[in-house]
This record gives structure tokens, sequence and C-alpha cells, in this order.
């Protein structure tokens, strides 16, 4: 709409022109819009101004689409050259978050979760590195601990495709195993990749080793599969959904995780998530369903 309203006088000061009579060179009111979009470095805003540029004025239309063009490849040229001469520590972004609670008094619970990731950006390889912890008491005695490692390559075909291998471990023995072991290695695709929207999905075989608490083991062949979303609302919310599974003979898992940060300061946002964790066939007297609600601080560097 901001955009809109700004372009809206360029369509009524150009109305009446003749392309036939006109000169092919960009008005100036055309111009000075499309060069304050380009240094902003906004290409949603450079977008819609050459869209509406055609109709406000369809003798330099060529001429404005070209101009947007040559900013595009110019800008996407000295980002990739920033990407090859950086060091390897400079394409590394992270997020921790932590968040608990202690109660006193008639009873003493503390619970405490924290979770760290780790993400590094090149133009054809990617890596990313989680780690999440749970652990909860009631009473003095132990009533959730739950630990995950996860590490996922992926090497990008293109802008959209890429090829993803993926390790983990968890251990949960209130879900009935002291160690799980999953390897998989699939294909990816970023079916939506735009600023502020992005979806991207996994599909591949897995191989799952899984130790369980009464002391047997089990190995199987999955298929597993993964879904991340994540949606800028805007400059302060942010809306994420990660969720990932594995289908085989034996026991199945399925996790979600649903999530919404509120920027507070700088790196520091509140986040308030729902997590899901489904076990299709969990020892006898487990539930195969288990849900959290947690609040967390989150601190991205």
């Amino acid at each position: 709409m901001r955009v809109l309203l700004l372009v809206l006088p360029l369509l009524l000061s150009n109305a009446g022109s003749d392309p036939a009579t006109t000169d092919p060179t960009v008005p100036d009111t055309i111009r000075s819009m499309l060069e304050a979009a380009m240094d902003a470095g906004n290409e949603g805003d450079v977008a819609v101004i050459v869209k509406y540029a055609r109709t406000a004025d369809p003798a330099s239309a060529d001429l404005v689409v070209k101009i947007a063009t040559d900013w595009r490849n110019d800008r996407m040229a000295k980002a990739q050259r920033r990407i090859r001469e950086a060091d390897f520590f400079d394409l590394v972004k992270g997020r921790a978050e932590v968040g608990g609670y202690v109660t006193t008094g008639n009873t003493r619970n503390i619970g405490v979760t924290a979770a760290v990731q780790l993400r590094r950006e090149a133009l054809e390889w990617r890596h990313t590195l989680r780690i999440n912890a749970d652990y909860q008491e009631s009473l003095g005695l132990v009533a959730r601990e739950r630990y995950l490692v996860a590490y996922e390559p992926n090497w990008k075909f293109d802008d959209r495709a890429y090829m993803y291998g993926a390790a983990q471990y968890e251990s949960d023995r209130f879900s009935g195993f002291n160690d799980r072991f999953s390897l998989s290695s699939g294909a990816g695709y970023s079916a939506i990749k735009q600023p502020g929207l992005k979806l991207d999905l996994e599909l591949g075989p897995a191989y799952r080793n899984t130790s369980f608490i009464d002391g047997s083991t089990e190995s199987n062949i999955a298929a597993r599969g993964s879904l991340d979303f994540d949606w800028k609302v805007n400059r302060g919310i942010t809306l994420q959904q990660n969720a990932s599974a594995y289908l085989q003979d034996a026991n199945s898992t399925v996790s979600s995780k649903s999530a919404l940060l509120a920027r507070l300061i700088g790196p520091l946002s509140a986040q308030l998530s729902y997590t899901l964790q489904y076990e299709s066939m969990p020892p006898i007297g487990r539930q195969t369903t288990d849900t959290t609600t947690r609040a967390a601080l989150v601190v991205d560097f």
C-alpha cells in the first residue's frame, strides 16, 4: 500500500503522454522513486515501481526494467563475492534460547529448557547444528529429561533444490529409550523463498537404531520427511513451524514445534512455543503423545 501511494502520482502525471512521441528516457519522477527503492535495498519496492512504471510511461518501460535488472545482478554479484572472500566464522549465525521455572512452598518444582542452533550458509553448502535440552524435577524426582543433537549438511544444486544429509542423536528415557541414532539422506526443495518468508521441504530414506530402557535394541529402515517454515510478519513478530517425521514398520516418530517470537530489543526476543512428540509404539505404560508449552528468551548472534 505504501509503494502504491508513492506510485499513484506518477500514474496521474504521465496518464496523458503519447508513447509514440515520448522520448525513451526515464521520467524524473519514476527515476527518483526507483533510485530510492534501490538505495534502500528493497527488492519488493523495486518490483512494484517497475510494474507501475510500465503503465505510467510505456516508452521508458524497457529502460526501467534494464536499470532494475542491472541493479539486481550487481547486488547478487557483490553478495556472492562477499561470501567467497569471507572467513569460515564470518558466515556463521546462531540462536540461543533459555527458559525455565522454579516453584517453592507446598511443592518444589524446577524446569529448565535450553537450545542452541548454529548455521553456516555459503554459495554451495549450508550446515546446521542443533542442540536441545529439557530437564524437569517435581517433588525432588526427575519428571522429564530429554536431550537432542542434530547435524544437517546441505549441498545446493541451484537457488532452490538441494541434497541433504541428517544425523541425529536423542536420549529420552521417559519416552522409553536411552539412546536413539538416526541417519538420513535425500532431496530438499525451497518451495517458498522470498524476503521474510520461506518454506523448505525434505524427503528421503533413513536408518534408525534405538536402545530401549529395558536393555533391548532395535534397528529399522524408515522414511524421513521434514518441513521448515519461517514467516516474518513484521519487524517485531516472527512465526515459525518446524516438523519432522520418521515412518517405519516399528515405532514411528513425529515431532513438531510451533513458535511465536516477539522482538524485545536488539538481538533479544521473547518466544512462546508449543512442541509435540508422537511415538506410535511406545513401551507399555507410556503415552503416545507428549506436548510441552514453553516461554523462553532468545538471543540471535
